[in-house]
């Protein structure tokens, strides 16, 4: 006893069909006659059904199956290592080091990209995704990032001049082109207005006050 599943086309169409057979010979001759048509049964009824017949020596195995295996949400792999492979590339793993602060350092790089927010919520980022295990970092906890920034504060400059020198390796450029656009915003009523720093020193007269952006 088999299932006979199959597709053909007729008239630009695509059928499937799908029937229960049963084989036998008679006179050297192999046979298959129908004993049942499947066509109308949905995908899951007939998967099940060829488990079935593919293990119907082992059914009571197959039946424990659902109880035996057990599902685990693992830890996230893909966003990690994308973002460590794109840190290699410019040049910042190597400028940070290989150090445990460095290692911590550059997973605030990459919490802040996946998900920004603070120490703490890195710290819960980090249960969810492979961290440790793509950075080679044991377990930490908030109090490790803090001390990562403090060692960061004081690498600053090298590590600085050494993402300049892996972007220029040969020549720095002779060019450098910055923003320097000041904008503000007038009017009694506008709610996107706010009083701040004018760079540019107006007078706030009688508005809400200048914006720069």
């Amino acid at each position: 006893m088999f299932i006979d599943d199959a597709t053909f086309t007729r008239n630009s169409k695509t059928y499937r069909r799908v029937l229960l057979r049963n084989s036998y010979r008679i006179n050297g001759q192999v046979r298959h006659d129908p004993l049942a048509n499947l066509s109308h049964c949905t995908e899951n009824e007939i998967q099940a059904l060829k488990l079935a017949l593919k293990h119907k020596g082992q059914l009571t195995e197959v039946g424990m199956l659902q109880e035996q295996v057990h599902t685990q949400q693992g830890l996230g792999v893909g966003a990690v290592w994308v973002l460590n492979q794109l840190a290699k590339r410019l040049g910042l793993v190597k400028a940070l080091g290989q150090g445990r602060a460095a290692k911590l350092a550059l997973w605030l790089v990459f919490a802040t990209v996946i998900a920004q927010g603070s120490r703490l919520s890195a710290v819960r980022l980090a249960q969810r995704h492979a961290v440790c295990d793509l950075l080679d970092l044991d377990a930490f906890h908030e109090d490790d990032l803090y001390w990562a920034r403090d060692w960061l504060e004081g690498r600053q400059p090298a590590i600085e001049q050494a993402l300049f020198e892996h972007r220029y390796p040969s020549q720095a450029p002779t060019l450098y082109l910055y923003d320097v656009t000041s904008s503000y915003l007038e009017g009694a009523q506008n709610e996107l207005a706010e009083y701040g720093y004018n760079r540019e020193e107006r007078q706030k007269a009688d508005r809400r006050g200048p914006f720069n952006g």
